[in-house]
């Protein structure tokens, strides 16, 4: 689509919403915690590509049941209901970190 999948503006990186399509496969996982971890582990290595790191995250768009992908201090996060996702998925995520 029309959009960059990450952006870095002053050492600050802002990801684009990212859902749980395997990249491997093209596949979607079945299940909410199937897809937040595939979720999740495409975010990391979205933010990891940026130049980033994952303990970097300072805010996600998405409430996790499990923190295993953070240690304290944890992110500010937040949790938004949508009608409708791309491809039917069950969740999107979005993050902002620093370099």
């Amino acid at each position: 689509g029309p959009y960059s999948q990450a952006i870095e503006i002053n050492n600050m990186v802002f990801t684009s919403g990212v859902i749980p399509v395997n990249p491997a496969t093209g596949e979607i996982a079945e299940g909410v915690e199937a897809q937040a971890e595939q979720a999740f582990e495409n975010l990391c290595h979205l933010v990891e590509d940026s130049g980033s790191k994952v303990e970097n995250i300072v805010k996600t768009t998405v409430f996790i049941k499990e923190m295993k992908y953070f240690k304290e201090p944890f992110p500010a996060r937040s949790c938004v209901e949508v009608a409708r996702l791309p491809k039917d998925v069950l969740l999107e995520v979005e993050a902002i970190a620093w370099k």
